[in-house]
């Protein structure tokens, strides 16, 4: 009985050390979640789909996923892509969790219109904020004698890679001045990065990115390069006639990128988007920290300044998940 008494006792030893080796660490994310009652994400994978180099989508992105890491114990990483177009397809297809994407965008992709018309499927997407605005930039060499949007007929003009945002409204913005983006410029399709580089060396005559500012690709070339902006104000009242109210005029500072004058251009709405079928306590979870700790993703980048309970449900097309309206109401910000 001795002897079957300290195998027990040996046993008890050996689970307790066991289960004191799992149990979280005190301050952990599991450990704080365990105190607290709510809900465990650690070690949940979360793929969020971004963007190109020199762009903000990616440098929003990984910060946003290190963010969630760092405080909720995820496994989330930030996969580059060619952005908009292609993230609703992922989103989409089931191979990403949560996407940046332009309000235009989102709307085509869950009612099937635009690059989402039929033989290409819908997307079911649920919006959790209204992060920021993106400005198209339309960009050429200053003194390059390219003064206006018609000035680019016959010119080499990267349009944004395939399956972009930017190119999308590149495309609405040449077909509002009355140009046909397929038969009146030489088209290139290039990322931020490239587009830039290509401007410098001579390999374009100009380029569109819609993106947050400052874009940092476009902020390196104008140290290097004296650059201009093309005003859009005509396109815009044009564009959301034809396709939807998303468009609206926002100007870019002179400031941004030492340039000769402010510019007015067409601004659109940037969303944080998710599946319809996404956990709701990971939805509230995420934007909780997003909204908690707002001061790390303005480290990221300035455009998270942007980011306040007042807008981030202003302006989305689509409709918010229901974790986010839940949020937004336990924050009384919630006003539809």
């Amino acid at each position: 009985m001795r002897n079957a008494a300290r195998i027990v006792a040996s046993f008890v030893a050996v689970v307790l050390v066991a289960v004191a080796c799992n149990a979280p660490r005190a301050g952990s994310p599991a450990a704080t979640a365990q105190a607290s009652g709510t809900p465990n994400f650690t070690g949940k994978t979360l793929n969020i789909v971004t963007g190109g180099t020199g762009a903000v989508y990616i440098v929003y992105g990984a910060g946003l996923a290190e963010l969630l890491n760092k405080k909720l114990g995820t496994a989330a990483s930030a996969q580059s892509t060619t952005a908009s177009v292609d993230n609703m397809k992922l989103i989409r297809d089931g191979k990403a969790d949560v996407a940046f994407t332009l309000a235009d965008t989102a709307y085509d992709a869950v009612n099937g219109t635009g690059s989402f018309v039929a033989p290409e499927k819908k997307a079911d997407a649920k919006v959790l904020a209204v992060l920021y605005s993106n400005l198209t930039h339309l960009v050429v060499k200053d003194g390059g004698g390219i003064n206006t949007v018609t000035d680019l007929k016959s010119k080499r003009v990267s349009m944004g890679s395939a399956g972009s945002g930017t190119e999308v409204i590149a495309n609405r913005t040449l077909e509002a001045y009355g140009m046909d983006p397929a038969k009146d410029i030489a088209r290139e399709r290039l990322g931020a990065q490239d587009s830039a580089n290509a401007l410098r060396d001579g390999k374009i005559d100009a380029f569109f990115f819609s993106g947050g500012l400052p874009v940092p690709a476009v902020l390196d070339l104008a140290t290097g390069t004296k650059i201009k902006m093309l005003d859009l104000s005509d396109s815009i009242s044009k564009m959301a006639t034809k396709y939807g109210n998303f468009y609206f005029p926002i100007k870019i500072p002179k400031t941004t990128y030492n340039t000769a004058s402010d510019v007015t251009v067409s601004g659109v709405a940037n969303l944080l988007v998710v599946p319809s079928n996404f956990d709701p306590a990971l939805a509230q979870a995420i934007l909780a920290t997003m909204f908690d700790n707002k001061a790390d993703l303005v480290k990221v980048h300035v455009a998270a300044n942007d980011l306040t309970l007042e807008t981030a449900t202003v302006g989305s097309p689509i409709d918010f998940h229901q974790g986010a309206i839940d949020y937004y109401k336990s924050k009384n910000a919630w006003k539809k």
